[in-house]
């Protein structure tokens, strides 16, 4: 099982130090969220929260990921990157295939593509995006990008998109691996029919106990039982090496983590977070190498 430093919601002075230390510290990738605006008057609930409230204030730091990934692949040089995750039901997916491409050519094959619908009706809204569609269009999006990421002559003639043949250069030596997130039905058979994994956002390990067994039986349903496919997952109940094992032994293939909430210190400070990357290094990753 590998290691993913997951970085949320994070000053932007501290994407590049960390990236540095996770390299050093063993760490095999690194996982960057994504949030457009907040609106200051959302009309849905968050789903991933018992009250339905964000947990994150309005002033609240995101990145594009887009900017940070290359940032840090510059001062990187075996660091995999990926978003956790982009919402690609509110985005064209022609210009997300352009950047992810140019991304992934210029990080040498180091970009992966997270990627979820949004929950939040205003994005769509504001964006100029049908939500009512926002699944189907997310099926194409993901079939968009991996055919123009290939750097052929495409075309694409679905229900939600089309367009006659075009090519997009540069691109990656090596496929842009794509995962998927949630946990409703529906995206777990997308995951399974799809992508190339599949990708949690906070999770116990009793939720990853139920995923992983029907992502196996979906799988097996579209007749994709014998291909590769990754369980990438933070399970907010793991903070010791026994539970990593317990999470490799459920099927998960990467663990994303956040060592800082793990430590002693203030959790918010730079230098406490780098030295949490490091002690996780020495006394977590390492024993998993060993």
């Amino acid at each position: 099982m590998d290691f993913s430093l997951a970085l949320p919601m994070l000053p932007p002075e501290h994407f590049l130090p960390l990236a540095r230390a996770a390299e050093a510290a063993g760490f095999a990738g690194v996982a960057v969220p994504e949030s457009v605006f907040f609106p200051e008057q959302v009309s849905a609930d968050y789903p991933y929260t018992a009250d339905g409230g964000r947990f994150w204030a309005p002033e609240t730091p995101f990145l594009d990921p887009f900017v940070a990934i290359p940032a840090m692949a510059a001062v990187t040089e075996r660091l995999r990157f990926y978003t956790n995750v982009l919402k690609l039901g509110i985005r064209d997916p022609l210009l997300v295939a352009k950047t992810v491409s140019s991304a992934a050519a210029m990080a040498d094959g180091r970009v992966g593509l997270g990627v979820g619908l949004s929950w939040i009706p205003e994005e769509f809204e504001w964006l100029g995006k049908d939500m009512r569609t926002r699944g189907k269009r997310t099926d194409e999006a993901i079939e968009i990008i991996r055919l123009v990421c290939t750097g052929e002559w495409v075309e694409y003639h679905g229900r939600h998109y089309d367009f006659g043949r075009l090519m997009v250069r540069p691109v990656p030596s090596l496929p842009v691996p794509i995962y998927v997130g949630g946990l409703s039905e529906p995206g777990l058979r997308r995951a399974a029919r799809l992508a190339d994994g599949w990708i949690s956002v906070a999770n116990t390990t009793a939720e990853i106990a139920e995923v992983v067994p029907r992502l196996g039986e979906l799988r097996a349903e579209y007749g994709r039982a014998g291909s590769p496919f990754e369980i990438k997952a933070l399970c907010t109940d793991v903070f010791d090496a026994a539970g990593f094992r317990r999470m490799e032994a459920l099927g998960v293939t990467d663990a994303m983590v956040c060592p800082w909430y793990y430590r002693p210190g203030d959790t918010e400070a730079l230098d406490h977070q780098v030295d949490a990357v490091h002690w996780f290094g020495d006394e977590v990753i390492a024993g998993f190498s060993g």
